[in-house]
């Protein structure tokens, strides 16, 4: 997922430096798409080997016990985690670094982290209730990535892209003239 998320930000940058909107918008909605795709066939498939996949790793019955019921919370994660990086890096594209920045900390600090202790250490649910929290922090940053990516401006995206290019080449030709 590192790698579309990386490939999202870079196409969703030049799309918006070369002043297209709907290719923009176009690229984000097919990124998404095909991530949320494969995030739902991996799920589908931890979900589906829940009861053997800890066999690649360990023959001891209570370790797989253990796996298997902390599959579905794997097959979450996988599906959370296909769909925020890509979004993540679609914010990035548009230069958006420090809000994600600050809905990451906010998420997993405000979130994530005291979900996880309340969870996992309160109401006794150990490495589960730990891994719920996250999880929920996961949930939230997804959810208002998704809200923020498709009520995006494109157009307005494209003339704030023009303004930062300018701004550069400016600085770039002031550095020339000295």
């Amino acid at each position: 997922m590192f790698m579309m998320m990386r490939n999202c930000s870079v196409r969703v940058s030049n799309e918006l430096g070369a002043g297209n909107p709907k290719s923009a918008s176009f690229s984000v909605t097919v990124v998404t798409l095909i991530s949320f795709i494969i995030s739902v066939i991996s799920a589908l498939v931890v979900l589906a080997l829940r009861d053997v996949i800890s066999y690649a790793f360990t023959q001891g019955e209570t370790v797989a016990a253990a796996v298997s019921d902390l599959c579905p919370l794997l097959a979450l994660t996988l599906l959370l985690n296909g769909i925020q990086p890509v979004l993540s890096g679609v914010a990035v594209g548009c230069g958006w670094q420090a809000f994600v920045a600050y809905v990451n900390i906010a998420c997993y600090y405000g979130v994530g982290i005291p979900l996880g202790v309340l969870l996992g250490f309160y109401f006794k649910l150990g490495a589960k209730g730990i891994w719920l929290g996250m999880l929920g922090g996961t949930l939230a940053q997804t959810i208002i990535l998704i809200w923020v990516t498709f009520r995006t401006d494109w157009k307005k995206e494209v003339e704030e892209a023009t303004k930062r290019l300018n701004k550069w080449e400016d600085k770039m030709e002031s550095l020339a003239m000295n």
